[in-house]
């Protein structure tokens, strides 16, 4: 009876911390360290335009890296999508990176089937997702308006609690 309270113990708490997949951990490099500099990615919008970090310059980013296969991704996007309703016209930017093997089309069948809808960037080569040095879903790192990490988050957040807005706003200043 113990044995299978630890494993049942041990799976919840997998989930809770986030998802992670073999071939998603290969390759990885080390992730940049709260108050450091953030390092230049590109990633493809679902509407296939590029953008870059450094392209947000001036604005407070949160850059998610996620997937549509991960329980603790899914349960965290409507708080994102309040948060990103709430912070409109705000020099804020949300970048949710895909890591789904299914690129675009997974993100974009996903989101017709769920209802839901979040400003959805793929990252085809996995480059971002190397840079950043990604072990597992979601993880979010909180950019400054001058392009310094101030935090990083690993595993799902309720984005639209009082705490975490006026921690974003406070950036915004």
């Amino acid at each position: 009876m113990l044995k299978k309270m630890m494993v049942l113990f041990c799976c919840v708490a997998a989930l809770a911390v986030g998802c992670s997949k073999d071939d998603a951990q290969k390759g990885m490099g080390k992730a940049p360290a709260e108050k450091s500099q953030a390092l230049e990615i590109s990633v493809v919008s679902l509407d296939n335009q590029q953008l870059t970090l450094s392209s947000l310059q001036g604005k407070v980013v949160l850059l998610n890296f996620w997937a549509t296969w991960c329980p603790p991704c899914r349960e965290e996007i409507p708080s994102m999508m309040k948060l990103n309703a709430f912070m409109a016209g705000k020099p804020f930017q949300m970048v949710c990176v895909s890591v789904d093997e299914g690129g675009k089309g997974a993100v974009e069948s996903y989101f017709k089937n769920s209802g839901f809808s979040l400003p959805a960037y793929v990252d085809p080569t996995g480059q971002a997702s190397r840079t950043y040095g990604i072990t597992g879903v979601p993880e979010t790192f909180v950019i400054d308006k001058n392009g310094v990490i101030q935090k990083k988050i690993i595993g799902g957040l309720d984005w639209s609690s009082p705490e975490v807005i006026a921690f974003l706003e406070d950036l915004m200043k």
